[in-house]
């Protein structure tokens, strides 16, 4: 049997079902995701150091490069994945040393912020003035020329499949004991926040998403994050739960 949709035609349990071109689109909504590479290894990627308040606790990969592994101050206990280092230093007996897939993890984390930040065509300019907190954010990619400030809770609202990107040209602060939720079967390895300037987790706060950062990133006391801590310079840590997305 010969089917004419003219569009698209997928075959299901021996069905064709006809999509138009504006089902294919929402079948994922917002821009391409961003490719990690050998970044998207890591739950937390820094380039001069992470510092720790004891006890973190992190689920997945940590390295520091190209600074020396004994500016990675986690113990073996906090991690629950690899702890990378470029030379014969770091948390004993746990760290690896690799400084080339080091190396190439750190270059891919470049390539990402630039490739997150470089993006154009914005579907929101300026949103809020630069401050999101209260908003209800729809998949899109956000482009602000200064700071960004999430004061209260903020919701991401998508499917599993969708993406956001949140171009940042300042500081990304998120106050104490605010929530950063998502919704509707968005998932954090979809989000990217791409941010020139230091990212501040407030205390208490709970973070989602993949945090590509060009200078440092600050996890404040008890704060908790389900994503990625990718940072050219310093990660600090106070006490936090880090989760690598799913």
């Amino acid at each position: 049997m010969t089917f004419n949709c003219g569009s698209v035609a997928v075959i299901l349990n021996a069905m064709a079902v006809c999509l138009t071109s504006a089902s294919i689109a929402a079948a994922q909504e917002g821009p391409a995701a961003v490719q990690l590479g050998a970044a998207g290894r890591f739950a937390i990627l820094s380039q001069s150091g992470i510092t720790d308040v004891f006890a973190s606790s992190i689920e997945g990969n940590v390295g520091t490069s190209p600074i020396t592994g004994a500016a990675l101050l986690l113990t073996c206990t906090e991690v629950a994945g690899t702890v990378y280092t470029v030379n014969a230093a770091g948390p004993l007996p746990c760290y690896v040393s690799d400084p080339v897939s080091l190396t190439t993890a750190v270059g891919d984390m470049g390539f990402a912020y630039t490739d997150a930040a470089g993006r154009v065509g914005p579907d929101f300019t300026e949103l809020g003035a630069g401050q999101i907190g209260g908003l209800t954010l729809a998949p899109g990619l956000y482009k602000w020329g200064t700071g960004l400030l999430i004061s209260t809770d903020v919701t991401l609202s998508g499917g599993p499949d969708d993406v956001w990107i949140f171009q940042v040209a300042g500081t990304l602060n998120q106050a104490s004991a605010t929530q950063v939720t998502l919704t509707g079967g968005a998932r954090a390895k979809n989000v990217f926040w791409a941010v020139a300037g230091a990212v501040t987790i407030g205390t208490t706060a709970h973070f989602e998403g993949v945090i590509l950062g060009k200078t440092m990133i600050a996890v404040n006391t008890g704060a908790t994050v389900e994503g990625r801590l990718l940072a050219q310079t310093a990660v600090t840590l106070q006490m936090n739960a880090i989760t690598q997305p799913r």
